[in-house]
């Protein structure tokens, strides 16, 4: 009979202890999640962002440095960039993980969007005018 009643204890016991082991990690599972998606993914996104930029840099654009020397691509090789600096066409070699911005891309993409937002209050305008009429 004692050994009925330790039986019966013991089993009861285990549910707790899963129970507490449960809410002990959560909160843990809970903060990884959380740094998972407010600091690692948006980083991660940001580099694979770079790493594009970077491979699909053209002879011809303006790059900026990591160091904030602004070129001119003139040669392009597997992982080294020449470009051509200042009045006087200095030319630096410098790695292609170095290179910060292309304010080429960059200023088509604000010209593309310019463009797009130009549009829109032309036809914002539009329909005004139609309203009145």
């Amino acid at each position: 009979m004692i050994q009925n009643l330790l039986f019966m204890a013991d089993s009861a016991a285990k549910p707790s202890t899963t129970m507490s082991m449960i809410t002990t990690f959560a909160p843990l599972v809970i903060i990884v999640i959380i740094f998972y998606f407010l600091l690692i993914r948006p980083q991660k996104k940001k580099d694979n962002e770079a790493k594009a930029m970077r491979e699909n840099i053209q002879i011809g654009d303006e790059i900026m440095t990591i160091g904030g020397i602004v070129g001119l691509v003139v040669k392009k090789t597997e992982d080294t960039v020449v470009i051509e600096t200042g009045g006087d066409k200095s030319k630096l070699r410098i790695k292609i993980w170095a290179i910060q911005e292309n304010i080429t891309l960059t200023e088509k993409a604000n010209a593309a969007k310019a463009a797009q937002q130009a549009q829109r209050m032309e036809m914002l305008r539009q329909k005004k005018e139609d309203k009145k009429k």
